[in-house]
């Protein structure tokens, strides 16, 4: 069975036909799925489609993309829901983004360590976006002493040194869809040398479909062709990386 650690169901690109989809997954060997927030619309969505469904897991908090006109108040509503709904395992996705910079960045840093405060407060774990900013990230997570809550670096782009340091800290690693395409020998890199007891694997569908699917809508049933690159990359069984990505995640998330 497969543990899809992120993935936005809630997305529109879901609207036709979310429900056949998600009744099929556990056909396809889908056993969970975490479903994360991007803003508080999508936090709320992820909370009734986490109610609705008892293996679909609602994460919640805003992107750095949203971030711009974020509360206090906002944060007053996510600490409400997760007082409010047993099913929320996560504080995420939360991080920096300086590839789009949509959001200015001294707001990005000041509303993410904001959110860590609130992981830390409500002993959640918290979900990371990343992109192009490995520096402050990094240092933003070690100031709030995060990773003693639990700290997972979801779609994992990084360099093998740095995961490596996150590793030693006591982060987990989210292995994405790219890992299939041709070109990204780095991702490779991070799936064989890390150990296996700190990678999950994710779908993030519906964004970033894996090689055979890429350029189509992505979804969790895909998540095997992420753990069947690991499995190779590592020289182990496929049924090993379901194992153990699986019990990574239960025992990060919470998830018994």
């Amino acid at each position: 069975m497969l543990f899809d650690s992120h993935a936005h169901l809630n997305d529109e690109k879901f609207d036709e036909d979310r429900e056949e989809l998600i009744a099929s997954l556990k056909e396809s060997g889908i056993e969970y799925v975490v479903n994360p927030g991007a803003d508080m619309e999508s936090s709320r969505t992820a909370v009734e489609l986490g109610e609705k469904y008892d293996f679909i897991y609602p994460a919640v908090g805003v992107h750095p993309h949203d971030v711009e006109n974020m509360t206090e108040e906002d944060i007053e509503e996510l600490r409400e829901m997760v007082k409010n709904n047993d099913k929320i395992v996560a504080i995420g996705e939360i991080g920096l983004d300086y590839y789009y910079d949509f959001s200015p960045r001294d707001l990005q840093k000041k509303w993410f360590k904001r959110q860590i405060e609130l992981a830390n407060e409500l002993n959640l774990p918290f979900i990371v976006h990343d992109r192009d900013a490995h520096g402050d990230t990094m240092d933003i997570i070690k100031s709030t002493k995060a990773e003693h809550t639990g700290c997972l670096l979801h779609c994992y782009s990084g360099e093998i040194e740095l995961a490596r340091e996150y590793v030693k800290m006591g982060c987990y690693i989210s292995i994405p869809g790219t890992i299939t395409f041709k070109n990204n020998r780095k991702t490779r890199e991070v799936a064989r040398l890390i150990p296996l007891e700190y990678l999950m694997i994710e779908t993030d569908s519906p964004y970033m479909a894996p090689v055979p699917h890429r350029g189509k809508r992505n979804d969790p049933s895909l998540v095997r062709y992420v753990a069947e690159k690991i499995a190779q990359e590592k020289g182990i069984s496929y049924e090993e990386v379901c194992r153990v990505t699986s019990e990574n995640a239960k025992k990060f998330f919470g998830i018994k």
